[in-house]
């Protein structure tokens, strides 16, 4: 069967297939989406590793998820913590079927990460990037990145390394939206570049990407007071936002680089389908000029060792 004509209209988180066994890890999983994926796969038989920057509120989120799940410290602005949370996932010895990589932040003020990355692009692409380079060993089935519509307002200049590696360390002109699309797009490049080395090396896993349409989440509320306010009252609840990962993350026979997204007008919610990104998102001169500027910043090289 076509993958493109197999999500049946109205999937939603009942449709789940059994998850018993199955081991996931979602970035970024105490709030939003991350939380509403993580009780989602739970109630599937999911065990779910989550994590989090705060292990204080991670251990209230591991309430509402449920038996059996876990968290792993981690900070995407702070390379040595991606490390130290990679570390930590191979000492336990256990493959993941399927690691979500969820987290991040949007359109905040200009701000840098510990090694002077733009927090945007270091939170959202450059440190999931590395996370999931330096575990890829222990990932046997799915990579899932999250994208946002916001991809369709991101740009690299003339899409050199030189204008890459500015728009990575917040060189130039500075605008959190820009910036935020740029990230976005990061994600769908990401995922486009890994099923390009996928097939040449025969790794085991597949790459597909999601994005959640507009959901009230906590990136929403920490936008001004207008954003915030119609946000409030027509954007779609987080557990329909997650629809659409929950969908990248369990749905049979999806091929690699698979870009799933809400049905509804605009793809701002509803029930999940299969969509396509801008043209730009399967630009592959681009996609591998992004890949050679995130390992040269980040010093992890996917293609060599896991422990780089």
């Amino acid at each position: 069967m076509n993958a493109q004509l197999a999500i049946p209209e109205g999937w939603d988180a009942g449709n789940i297939p059994d998850q018993s066994g199955k081991k996931i890890l979602i970035t970024g999983g105490t709030s939003g989406l991350g939380l509403a994926a993580a009780q989602a796969l739970t109630r599937k038989g999911a065990e779910v590793t989550i994590t989090a920057r705060n292990l204080e509120k991670a251990r209230h989120s591991l309430k509402l998820i449920g038996q059996g799940s876990s968290v792993i410290e981690m900070d995407l602005m702070k390379l040595s913590s991606v490390r130290s949370a990679a570390q930590e996932v191979l000492d336990r010895g256990n493959d993941f079927n399927v690691v979500i990589l969820n987290a991040g932040i949007m359109a905040v003020p200009l701000a840098m990460t510990q090694e002077g990355f733009e927090s945007q692009m270091g939170t959202n692409h450059l440190g999931h990037y590395a996370f999931a380079g330096l575990i890829k060993e222990v990932i046997s089935e799915r990579i899932v990145s999250v994208s946002s519509q916001a991809h369709r307002m991101g740009a690299f200049g003339n899409g050199s390394i030189e204008d890459i590696r500015d728009r990575c360390c917040g060189v130039g002109k500075y605008s959190p939206w820009a910036a935020y699309g740029a990230s976005k797009l990061s994600n769908l490049l990401f995922t486009a570049q890994i099923e390009r080395l996928r097939l040449q090396k025969h790794w085991r896993f597949i790459p597909v990407v999601a994005h959640p349409g507009w959901s009230a989440t906590h990136l929403f509320g920490s936008q001004n007071k207008v954003t915030s306010a119609i946000t409030s009252l027509i954007a779609q609840p987080a557990s329909r936002g997650a629809l659409p990962i929950l969908c990248a993350a369990t749905f049979p026979g999806l091929i690699g680089n698979s870009y799933i997204g809400p049905s509804g007008a605009g793809e701002m919610r509803g029930t999940p389908k299969l969509t396509r990104a801008r043209a730009l998102a399967y630009d592959q001169t681009l996609a591998a000029n992004l890949w050679a500027v995130s390992e040269e910043l980040t010093g992890i090289k996917w293609e060599t060792s896991p422990h780089a």
